[in-house]
C-alpha cells in the first residue's frame, strides 16, 4: 500500500539553503540591473571573487546563469562583459514598455479592484522606503515592482505577464535612467516623482495618467543617444527623433 505524504510534515520540512552559485547569481545579477555594472563593462573574476567573497567555481557558474539570461556575454579570449544594449535594443524594449503600460491604464483606470489598488498602494509605500535607505540601492527595483502594479491594475493576467517577463531589461533601463537623473534628482526625488501616477490613479483619472505616466522623467536617458550612435535602425532613429520633439513639446507647454 502506497504511504501517503503527512500534510503537516511536509509543512514544517526545511527548504535546503540556496547554493553559492545561486547566491553569487543573485549578487551579480543586482549589479548588473542596478547599473553597478554596466552594459560593455567588463566582468573581472578576480575582482569580483573578492568583491562577492566567493571562489572561482560558484563564480563562473553564476556566470553562465547570467549569460542564459541574455545578461553577460563571454567571448573566447576576451573573457566576460556585460551585455551591450544598442540604440535599437533600447527602442524596442521601451517602446513596448509603454505601450504595455498605455493598454494596462485604458482597462485599469479608474480601477475596479481594492485589492488592486492596495497593492499598487504598498509598492509606492516600498518604493519610498528604498528611497530612504542609505544609497538607495533597492530603488530600481521598487520602482519596477511599482510599475508592474500599474500594469496590475488592467486585472489582465497575460499582459502582466508579459511585462514581467521584460524585468531584466526594464530594469537595466531604469537604472540607465537613474544615472541619468542623478545629476538632477536624489533618490527621494525619484520616489516622489511617481506620487502624481498614485494621485491620478486614486482619482480615476485614466487620461492625466496616460499623459503623465508617458512623461513623468523615465525618458531622460534617451535625450542623450545620438542618431549617430552604433547599433541603430532606421526604426530606431524615427522613434528616438520623435521622442525628442515630445519631450521638448512638454517641456515649452509647462508640463516637464
Amino acid at each position: 500500500m502506497t504511504a501517503v505524504p503527512d500534510p503537516v510534515s511536509s509543512a514544517r520540512r526545511i527548504a535546503a539553503p540556496p547554493s553559492m552559485s545561486a547566491l553569487a547569481a543573485e549578487a551579480l545579477r543586482e549589479m548588473v540591473l542596478s547599473g553597478h555594472l554596466r552594459p560593455g563593462d567588463r566582468v573581472v573574476e578576480n575582482r569580483l571573487t573578492e568583491e562577492l567573497g566567493v571562489s572561482r567555481p560558484p563564480l563562473r557558474e553564476a556566470m553562465r546563469v547570467l549569460e542564459q539570461e541574455g545578461l553577460i556575454v563571454q567571448t573566447p579570449r576576451k573573457g566576460a562583459v556585460v551585455a551591450p544594449v544598442t540604440p535599437h535594443d533600447i527602442y524596442e524594449i521601451v517602446s513596448l514598455r509603454e505601450e504595455i503600460e498605455q493598454i494596462a491604464v485604458r482597462l485599469g483606470v479608474p480601477v475596479r479592484s481594492q485589492e488592486r489598488l492596495d497593492r499598487l498602494r504598498q509598492a509606492f509605500a516600498d518604493l519610498e522606503a528604498a528611497a530612504a535607505e542609505e544609497g538607495a540601492p533597492r530603488v530600481v527595483a521598487s520602482s519596477f515592482a511599482f510599475h508592474l502594479a500599474i500594469v496590475g491594475l488592467a486585472g489582465h493576467r497575460r499582459l502582466e505577464d508579459v511585462y514581467r517577463s521584460l524585468s531584466l531589461q526594464l530594469r537595466m533601463c531604469m537604472a540607465m535612467n537613474r544615472r541619468a537623473r542623478a545629476g538632477i534628482e536624489t533618490a527621494r526625488q525619484d520616489a516622489a516623482r511617481h506620487r502624481p501616477l498614485m494621485d491620478l490613479v486614486e482619482a480615476g483619472d485614466v487620461e492625466g495618467m496616460a499623459h503623465t505616466l508617458a512623461h513623468h522623467g523615465q525618458r531622460t536617458f534617451l535625450l542623450s543617444i545620438e542618431d549617430d550612435a552604433e547599433g541603430h535602425s532606421p526604426e530606431s532613429r524615427a522613434w528616438f527623433a520623435r521622442i525628442r520633439e515630445e519631450e521638448e513639446a512638454v517641456r515649452r507647454d509647462g508640463h516637464a
